[in-house]
């Protein structure tokens, strides 16, 4: 049986490629909205880190209606590390979206999400977006796309897949370069007509693969997916499997079930095959659990989500200014949160240690656990974490190290520059291609070589530049690198930064801090340009004398400072060192505060080196 009547596709896509403005024109046009209704920029980003960072992290589920069929669109996130968002949706949906930049062409993660797309044997319509670009290169894009479908080794029907040309900025879309869009039907109508309809049985018992799980305050944990044979109403009971998990068998009543309806969830009496629903009851649930009818228990297959490759330690606050900011501060505290976010995520792990105080966490990158870092910061968390690591394996006796697909686009002028930098940290070129007057260059790099590059790589193109990364495969450990070039300048003593301390500071280096800051003996108050560290005293006033002029002091003029965000502390972070993150500041610590016995340490590591 076939249910005609509904159509599942995700919108997947490299990150900026305009895949959410795209949704929301979608949502707009096949009438998600009223006539007279005001619809903000990004509508999907609903999540505030997403809207403050301009990108998607969490996929999320919308409906519209288009000729009296209902299309349930999935959102993805575009950047690699939220990979696993995407790996477990694609299995709710029958056919996908590929959303391309006009000019930027196929980038590392539109080939990673494709592969897993065309892995599934989902139909795929290939978008080509933003061609109202001044520097489209529609064709050559166009061209690009169909030798990557080659070499993922596409089936001759997945190499025929129609290719729309959209300009999700003016919502418009046409099938011929020939004829102007003048709104979204061609690509409604290719949707319509080319991805199938979801297939199975009515008659058979009920089975559903929870997808994606959401938290509501009122009904507990919600379950999401498609319904893959029968039909399910309100208060049928159910039984829960896990494939990976053959002892998981819990029996829940439905207590309620919704449909998705434009942005809102609408309550729903009876469901069939092919719908994306969302079922509320059970508490214990988890993405990858199967739902079964209690008289026909089968669990179905799950996709396997890739490994993490980046680890961090997560601690609980030990400074002198621990428990001041903070509404959870105990190592209890931390763990339970930690081992909750890995339920959503499936991408995250949580092991403990041998101290009680520390927690090793293993994600897909610096991004995606920074993510995790600000979410427990916002919601009342005071931690620190250890410097970002990769994670090395053991393959035929041999060290390994994760290894990633870099593309870098940038001015003509600055490709030297960028070479140079990205050789000594052991990147590979594998291709360069001018156009335009500006450069794209393709690199295999260690993982480890990315690590505190993006801040670097942004000074030296003048913020012109665009790098974008994917994991690529392990290859053999490409031995040591230079974590970073500079030093730190580093609190004297406990107290309240002055100016004419912070006068004198400057002077070896640039401040973090402004007048005011209480620092403590050990924190790192800002950057020098030599290797080693120094300890300055920004604590130190000026003493008096009994000739002293008024005006004295205007001259100690401080130099503007920028104070870093997460991710950049996280870039300059070294192995010695801990960020202690609060729900109110952001500070960078040494690991031991105490200047004799760090120097003394110091001696030492350099004498074994």
């Amino acid at each position: 049986m076939k249910n005609d009547k509904v159509r599942n596709i995700a919108i997947i896509a490299h990150v900026d490629h305009g895949k959410t403005s795209l949704v929301n024109e979608l949502l707009k046009q096949g009438g998600a909205f009223r006539q007279n209704q005001e619809v903000e920029d990004r509508v999907m980003d609903s999540n505030a880190i997403e809207r403050e960072r301009g990108i998607t992290i969490l996929s999320k589920n919308a409906s519209f209606i288009y000729k009296d069929i209902k299309v349930n669109v999935v959102d993805t996130p575009g950047h690699a590390d939220f990979g696993g968002e995407v790996e477990r949706v694609l299995k709710m949906v029958d056919g996908v979206l590929l959303v391309v930049d006009a000019y930027e062409g196929p980038m590392p993660q539109t080939r990673f999400v494709l592969e897993k797309a065309l892995s599934l044997n989902l139909k795929v319509i290939i978008v080509i977006n933003k061609i109202d670009r001044k520097d489209s290169r529609i064709s050559e894009v166009s061209d690009e796309v169909l030798e990557l479908l080659l070499d993922l080794n596409a089936t001759e029907e997945q190499l025929d897949s129609p290719i729309i040309y959209a300009s999700a900025r003016q919502g418009t879309a046409t099938d011929d370069l020939a004829k102007e869009g003048k709104d979204m039907t061609p690509l409604f109508e290719t949707i319509i007509n080319h991805i199938p309809c979801p297939s199975g049985d009515e008659d058979k018992p009920f089975k559903m693969l929870v997808s994606s799980t959401e938290q509501n305050d009122f009904l507990g944990k919600l379950a999401v997916g498609k319904i893959e044979q029968g039909t399910l109403k309100i208060n049928d009971n159910l039984v829960i499997t896990n494939y990976h998990d053959e002892t998981k068998r819990v029996p829940f009543k439905v207590q309620n079930m919704f449909e998705f309806v434009g942005l809102k969830r609408l309550t729903l009496q009876e469901a069939k095959v092919g719908d994306i629903v969302c079922i509320a009851g059970a508490d214990n649930i988890t993405i990858g659990d199967t739902l079964s009818d209690k008289d026909n228990v089968e669990t179905l297959p799950f996709v396997k989500i890739s490994e993490p490759s980046v680890e961090m330690s997560f601690i609980v606050n030990n400074s002198p200014f621990a428990g001041k900011e903070g509404k959870f501060c105990t190592s209890r505290q931390l763990r339970e949160r930690l081992i909750k976010e890995t339920v959503r995520d499936l991408s995250l792990k949580v092991y403990d240690t041998d101290s009680a105080d520390t927690f090793r966490v293993l994600g897909r990158g610096e991004m995606h656990l920074s993510i995790l870092m600000e979410n427990l910061r916002r919601d009342g968390f005071e931690f620190q974490v250890s410097m970002p690591k990769v994670l090395y394996k053991e393959i035929d006796g041999k060290k390994c190290e994760p290894i990633e697909k870099l593309v870098v686009d940038l001015p003509d002028d600055k490709a030297g520059n960028v070479i140079s930098v990205l050789g000594a940290r052991k990147g590979e070129l594998l291709g360069m291609h001018s156009n335009n007057g500006r450069t794209r260059l393709e690199y295999l790099i260690p993982a480890r070589g990315l690590f505190g590059y993006k801040g670097q790589f942004m000074t030296d193109t003048n913020g012109e530049g665009i790098m974008s990364s994917v994991f690529y495969e392990y290859q053999e450990f490409k031995g040591n690198l230079q974590r970073r070039n500079f030093g730190m300048l580093v609190a004297y003593e406990t107290g309240e930064a002055v100016q004419y301390g912070l006068f004198y500071s400057q002077q070896h280096g640039k401040l973090f801090i402004t007048p005011g800051e209480k620092v403590y003996g050990g924190m790192i108050v800002g950057t020098n340009p030599r290797v080693d560290d120094i300890v300055v005293n920004v604590c130190k006033t000026k003493h008096l004398t009994n000739t002293r002029s008024s005006a004295s002091d205007d001259a100690l003029r401080l130099e503007p400072v920028q104070k870093p965000s997460l991710e950049q502390y996280l870039d300059m972070l070294d192995e010695d060192e801990l960020l202690e993150i609060t729900p109110v500041s952001i500070r960078m610590r040494k690991k031991t505060l105490d200047h004799t016995i760090r120097g003394r340490e110091d001696f030492r590591r350099k004498k074994q080196q």
